[in-house]
């Protein structure tokens, strides 16, 4: 497989490019069942009645929005791609979270916040972007407080043979010709299967974040293994 081009420009421009179709697509492709995943992150993320929320690679701000259903914490997104930002920023003003949420461009490798400054960080379907894996982990490690929880929620790969064919059948076949016809860009969808696929899961993935910093990191294995949470501590 060639190796994938992860250059922040790269990655921004596509997200921008599909920012406009991104969350009809992202609800019309998993069936829905990414709300119910990123509800299932929210509780842990919660779990400790956390103060300070730092949602990386926010998007549009979808878990921001699930997490302020549930909590008056100050939540701050950043993601590095304007376009989905301005549709995030759109949705918060519309449900008067204005207040609550503050999304900011920003690069997840060179956070603009100093250190100790976050209860909880969390990043859905984002971390598989990075550049730099280990840097950025290790730039959510130094925002992070001491004691604090990092949570990820991301594609992993499902362990039973049967549930994994149909899985690469529907992410390599199906998924990027029906996310091309709706975004007309045909690389969006097929670098959402070629990212998935190439990116650590499992306890390699919980190995990674704990050579970053973090421990007692663990995996919550969602709906067969499609897509896990991860969740460690400084």
């Amino acid at each position: 497989m060639t190796e994938l081009n992860k250059s922040g420009k790269t990655i921004s421009s596509m997200f921008n490019d599909i920012s406009q179709k991104y969350d009809f697509l992202n609800h019309f492709l998993s069936f829905g069942i990414d709300k119910l995943w990123r509800k299932k992150a929210k509780k842990i993320i919660l779990s400790d009645n956390p103060q300070s929320i730092l949602d990386v690679a926010t998007g549009t701000a979808d878990l921001a929005i699930e997490i302020s259903k549930s909590t008056k914490a100050k939540i701050t997104g950043v993601d590095f791609s304007e376009g989905m930002l301005e549709i995030g920023k759109v949705k918060v003003e519309k449900l008067n979270l204005s207040n609550q949420i503050s999304l900011i461009h920003a690069d997840a490798l060179n956070l603009p916040f100093e250190s100790d400054s976050f209860d909880v960080i969390s990043i859905a379907f984002g971390v598989r972007n990075f550049e730099n894996l280990n840097k950025g982990l290790s730039e959510l490690n130094r925002v992070l407080k001491k004691g604090g929880k990092l949570v990820i929620l991301e594609f992993s790969t499902p362990p039973n043979k049967i549930i994994k064919a149909f899985y690469y059948l529907y992410f390599r076949n199906i998924l990027p010709f029906i996310g091309s016809f709706f975004s007309k860009n045909k690389i969006a969808y097929k670098y959402l299967f070629d990212s998935a696929n190439a990116f650590p899961s499992g306890n390699n993935l919980c190995e990674i974040i704990k050579s970053n910093g973090f421990y007692e990191a663990n995996q919550k294995i969602l709906t067969f293994g499609i897509a896990s949470i991860y969740c460690a501590k400084k």
